[in-house]
Parts: structure tokens; C-alpha cells; sequence
């Protein structure tokens, strides 16, 4: 099973080593901001994983008018800017309209697609003209082999740098299933694919700064689970202090927790990568 290798800055996104997208859901004070840069850089270089720094300068589709939806496209893109700067990481931000792809993509080194606008045809193809790297983030409402549908319109929009993200899929009411044989057909369409395990965890339909609204329990288990089924990189939201953070409360990790969470993934990884084969030893006729 033949995948292809996609450059972020210095990171090989389908390489043999394993590579985290990692930062707060939205962006907060600059402050925290870089306060989290700092930490990954740490974390990045004392497990030597690299880092593809995430967070989202606008939340569109939040459940309330009440609720933070973040700092805007321009003042967004001044923060990621600067912890580029400092900390050399590449960066990552999601789009929700196609006037937004033009500028983003002065600063961005990954558009990334949300995975309730995976379908948008317009805004897909807008984002895969940048010549930027798309993360297209699996739709929870797609079976996974359909996400070859995005794909073929980046595709035919001149764009072949892609990255898939899986994140759960609707399993009776606000309830995300994480199927490992998704990992298997993501990859099977060719592109490198990313375990997104915090937003797996979440409770839809709970407001995210209530504690029930995120099992963070189940981190461990489904994380070893991608990794084991060869997963390519890892998609962990992270924050100073979760339960103070403007969105996504109660399923970001704590950035302080993150060493000793990845510690064994990368062993497992090892592992995985040693018996890796081209292709699957089994067919349905075996």
C-alpha cells in the first residue's frame, strides 16, 4: 500500500517517523499562544517528533452565539506568523469560505478543510489552488473510502499535497466512533493520514466547557489503536490549562501531559514501521 510523501516545511508526512499536529483549538492571547509553541518545541525535540503547530484563528461553527469564536483571519495569522518566526514550526489553520484560502496561504503551510465542509466543492478547490498543503479532515457523515471524493477535487485542481484526518464517525446521536478500519482505507486512497484523538472524544451536543463534554479516558486507548493500525501522524489539541480554554474545554490535553502520552506511542510506532508490509497479506477470499 503505496502512499505518498508530503513535504511540511521540514516535516516528511509519510515517512517512517511518525509527526504530531499539535497546538490550542483556537487561538487565545498571544501569551498562551506562545506559551504552548515553547512547550512543543521542547516536547519536539526531546522525543524527536517533529511539530506542525495548530490553531484556528475563527470557529464557525460554534453551537451558540454566546460562545468565543476566536480573533479573525488578520489578527490570527499576525500570531501564527510570530511563532513561526520563533520557533520555526510550520503552521496549520482551517478555512470556512474560499475568499479566505488567497491570505491564509501567505502565512499557512497546511489549509486545512473541516471535516463538516469536506463536501464544499468551492471552497476545496479554492484552498487547493494556493498550491498549499490541504488537510482534508474526514466528514463525520462519509464513510471513509468516500473521502476519495475531496481528494480527486484537489486533484483536478492542480494539487496533489494532501493529508487526510481522521476524527470519528456519527454513531447514533452526538457520539463519535473511531472505526480502526478507517485508518486502512484512508490510507488505501494514497496520502498520508492523521489520527485527530482529541476531537474523537468529544461529546457533541454538550457545550465543551462542561466537563461530560470530552472522555478524556479514552485518549490512551484510541491512540494506540491509530498508531498500531499505521497511522502517519497524530492530531492532539493541547493547552496551558484545558479547563480555562475558550473552546474545546473538556477534551484538550494538558500540554504538560503530552511527553509522557507520546512516549509510548512512538515506541509502538517502532514497532509498527518493523512489520509494516507493501500490502495486505489477507484478501476477502483468503
Amino acid at each position: 500500500m503505496r502512499k505518498k510523501i508530503v513535504q511540511v516545511g521540514t516535516v516528511s508526512c509519510g515517512s517512517d517517523q511518525l509527526f504530531l499536529i499539535a497546538g490550542p483549538c483556537v487561538i487565545e492571547k498571544e501569551a498562551t499562544m506562545m506559551k504552548v509553541a515553547e512547550h512543543l518545541k521542547k516536547v519536539s525535540e526531546k522525543l524527536a517528533i517533529p511539530v506542525i503547530y495548530k490553531s484556528s484563528f475563527q470557529k464557525d461553527n460554534r453551537s451558540s452565539l454566546k460562545y468565543y469564536e476566536g480573533v479573525g483571519v488578520e489578527k490570527g495569522l499576525k500570531v501564527l506568523a510570530k511563532i513561526k518566526e520563533d520557533f520555526g514550526f510550520p503552521l496549520l489553520s482551517d478555512i470556512h469560505y474560499p475568499d479566505q484560502a488567497d491570505q491564509v496561504a501567505e502565512v499557512l503551510d497546511v489549509i486545512q478543510i473541516p471535516a463538516y465542509l469536506c463536501m464544499q466543492t468551492k471552497l476545496v478547490t479554492k484552498a487547493a489552488q494556493t498550491g498549499k498543503v490541504i488537510n482534508l479532515k474526514h466528514g463525520q457523515f462519509l464513510a471513509p473510502e468516500n473521502m476519495d471524493k475531496p481528494v480527486q477535487k484537489v486533484v483536478e485542481s492542480g494539487n496533489e499535497r494532501i493529508i487526510l484526518t481522521e476524527r470519528g464517525y456519527t454513531f447514533g446521536y452526538n457520539d463519535l466512533i473511531v472505526d480502526p478500519r478507517s485508518f486502512y482505507l484512508l490510507r488505501k486512497i494514497g496520502y498520508p493520514t492523521v489520527f485527530d484523538v482529541t476531537h474523537a472524544i468529544r461529546r457533541y451536543g454538550i457545550p465543551s466547557a462542561d466537563p461530560r463534554g470530552g472522555l478524556r479516558e479514552f485518549l490512551p486507548t484510541l491512540a494506540r489503536a491509530g498508531v498500531a493500525a499505521g497511522i502517519d501522524g497524530l492530531f492532539i489539541e493541547v493547552h496551558p490549562t484545558p479547563e480555562n480554554a475558550l473552546c474545546d474545554a473538556a477534551s484538550q490535553m494538558n500540554m504538560y501531559h503530552l511527553e509522557a502520552f507520546l512516549t509510548p506511542l512512538l515506541a509502538l510506532h517502532e514497532v509498527e514501521v518493523k512489520h509494516r508490509t507493501p500490502s495486505p497479506p489477507f484478501t476477502t477470499t483468503d
